[in-house]
């Protein structure tokens, strides 16, 4: 509707101009070579050109000169009659309908257009959104949920990859989970540098990677996988050059008419096989057929008999042979072969000291150099009982030691004890591990409750302190790579992010017409705020647990001297360099950038550009020179996150 009068004002400003000019020639008589009137007047009128204009002038030139030339060189001039009346009409009703065509035709080439131009601009935001939706944040891989959506419609022929990273979780637990991202970064792009770009990469689950080769030959993907394994082991974590990481990987092959899920689970269970052993890759052969599936599916734990004697075999195989299955090897050589064979599928091994090609205690070193030692007991039987046997053996990680001739019942007993205290063991360590992680939560749940009481006093959104850990993170990550200069372990690495939440906690003990006053505060009014950050951390150092409390230490710092300088010009205590802890530094470096690029009651908020350019000319206070290359270094990061993290926190408010 709103093209409708673009096209109907040409059309009657074109019939009254053409009408006017023909009364003009008749009532004037001027000469027939007015062509030029005519054709001015549509070009000047019609928008789609001369081309109409010429087309429209010369039929207004026509039927004027037929109907009213004075020179009688077409027709003999007569006076004006209904007939004439009704050509003329005919005549300006043919140009209106030609310009009002013509007029149509532009608006809907105009309209094809804007068209054009909306859809290319809508595919081009789906696309920015649609990866958005099927990237990992974390390493840039796809994420599972495009394993869901997309990836698990892909047919064969494809090589199909399950990557664990071995002890991920032990690493979390141990150094932090800064640590663990960094680990999980590393791996992702140790594997992208050994694969093509038409490969898919998949974070598949927390430590988890699918990988997705589509064409590859079957006999080239055990070679491919063991680079990626190599590339991993040979990979520096950022931060922590004495860390190294292994994989654990188990590849098979899909078929033309194999489903995707079908590959998945194959590929999931040899590469719990590999994790047996730890950095290892464990391939499905083509044309082979496991046993492993269906061992998988029994009840009845597996047992692997390791002695020279096959009586004494036997013997062994009659006294377990109802509660288990039931492996045999005659030497220690066979063992290994077994254990790799057979991995992820053994509950336990029965070992003999004294065998040919290779004995028991070769078979605990090696178990012990492969790690194997750590998942699966081993039980020694041998007619041996001198001390010193005895105490190698459990030197070597035997879980127990049983000397012959030897009671049935104790031996079945023995065994079946020692499989359940590993089941229980494994229970135990994952109990823990949840307790941990759900302690963490609480803490973390805890410290930005009460961060958010303090912003609501403060009449701030609740955004401030999410972003100040953001900030945080990301300057003290870049701060490591680049500066071993501060002593900062792990537990602080984790720490520090966590306790900056807690900066601006002496607020709560501020007049709350000082703390949410409009426009500057006078002299005397800005030194009651400057209170805050001793109020802050007295409230800290009074708590009956600080001295217990890593935590809360390090946001005691935090509070009191996040307001410091780095010429010794801040307060309230005047430090100086780094005398002020590394920790108030960058929370000091992420309050003011964060403060810049907010808005508040008395300012508007700056750009992110504008805000950087500020704190590194120095308009906004003095800093640690090393922290001002962190915010240079990671400037275009930082804004992506936080734009991240605010259309997140948007998308949650409207239900999305």
């Amino acid at each position: 509707m709103e093209q409708q009068p673009n096209k109907i004002r040409p059309m009657l400003l074109s019939a009254l101009a053409q009408l006017s000019a023909c009364l003009i020639v008749w009532n004037f008589h001027i000469p027939n070579p007015n062509i030029l009137l005519f054709v001015v007047l549509s070009a000047v009128l019609v928008k789609c050109g001369y081309a109409a204009g010429i087309v429209s002038g010369l039929i207004a030139f026509l039927y004027s000169a037929f109907f009213f030339s004075t020179d009688h060189s077409f027709f003999l001039y007569t006076s004006m009659n209904f007939q004439k009346l009704i050509v003329i009409g005919v005549g300006i009703a043919a140009n209106i309908l030609l310009i009002g065509h013509l007029q149509w035709q532009f608006g809907r080439s105009n309209m094809e257009k804007m068209q054009a131009e909306a859809e290319e601009k809508l595919q081009e935001t789906t696309e920015s959104y649609r990866a958005k939706l099927y990237h990992d944040v974390l390493t840039g891989t796809y994420n599972r949920r495009y394993y869901e959506d997309i990836a698990s419609r892909i047919v064969g022929p494809a090589g199909i990859a399950l990557i664990d990273v071995d002890d991920f979780k032990i690493c979390n637990d141990t150094y932090g989970h800064y640590a663990g991202d960094m680990a999980l970064e590393t791996a992702a792009n140790a594997i992208r540098s050994c694969i093509r770009e038409s490969d898919l990469l998949i974070r598949y689950g927390g430590d988890e990677f699918l990988l997705v080769l589509p064409g590859i030959p079957g006999d080239i993907l055990q070679t491919k996988l063991e680079q990626i394994r190599t590339a991993a082991q040979m990979a520096s974590v950022p931060g922590y050059s004495h860390f190294r990481l292994s994989l654990s990987i188990g590849g098979t092959m899909q078929a033309i008419t194999d489903p995707m899920e079908n590959a998945v689970r194959r590929a999931d269970r040899l590469m719990y096989q590999a994790k047996c052993r730890k950095n290892a890759v464990t391939v499905e052969v083509p044309g082979c057929s496991l046993a492993a599936p269906e061992k998988l599916l029994q009840e009845k734990s597996q047992i692997l008999l390791v002695d020279d004697s096959k009586m004494n075999r036997m013997i062994l195989a009659e006294i377990l042979g109802d509660g288990y299955h039931i492996l045999e090897a005659a030497n220690g050589q066979e063992c290994l072969e077994k254990l790799r064979a057979e991995a992820g599928n053994i509950a336990l091994v029965l070992l003999d000291i004294n065998m040919p090609v290779m004995d028991g205690f070769e078979v605990l070193k090696a178990m012990n150099a492969n790690h194997t030692i750590e998942d699966i007991p081993v039980i020694m039987i041998s007619s041996e009982d001198s001390d010193a046997t005895i105490r190698r053996s459990y030197e070597l990680g035997a879980s127990d030691y049983v000397n012959r001739p030897f009671d049935a019942r104790i031996v079945y007993r023995r065994v079946t004890n020692t499989i359940k205290l590993y089941a229980k063991q494994r229970r135990l360590v994952q109990m823990v591990s949840e307790q941990i992680r759900a302690r963490e939560n609480n803490t973390d749940t805890l410290v930005g409750v009460l961060s958010h009481i303090v912003e609501f006093r403060n009449g701030e959104s609740g955004a401030h302190v999410r972003h100040i850990r953001i900030i945080t993170e990301l300057l003290l990550r870049r701060l490591l790579e680049i500066s071993s200069r501060y002593s900062i372990t792990a537990e602080q690495q984790d720490m520090i992010p966590l306790a900056s939440a807690l900066h601006d906690i002496g607020k709560i003990g501020i007049d709350e017409k000082v703390l949410n006053k409009p426009g500057r505060l006078t002299p005397e009014e800005f030194e009651v705020m400057k209170t805050h950050s001793m109020l802050g951390a007295k409230m800290l150092h009074d708590l009956d647990n600080f001295a217990e409390q890593p935590l809360l230490q390090t946001a005691y710092e935090i509070a009191r001297w996040h307001h410091e300088r780095w010429d010794g010009r801040g307060y309230p205590d005047g430090l100086k360099g780094d005398e002020i802890p590394i920790s108030a530094q960058l929370v000091s470096l992420a309050d003011v950038y964060d403060a810049l690029t907010s808005e508040r009651c008395y300012k508007k908020a700056f750009s992110h550009e504008k805000a950087v350019q500020m704190i590194l000319n120095g308009e906004c206070g003095a800093f640690n020179p090393l922290l001002l290359q962190c915010l240079t270094d990671i400037q275009d990061d930082l804004k992506e996150k936080l734009q991240q993290h605010n259309g997140a926190a948007d998308a949650i408010k409207i239900g999305v």
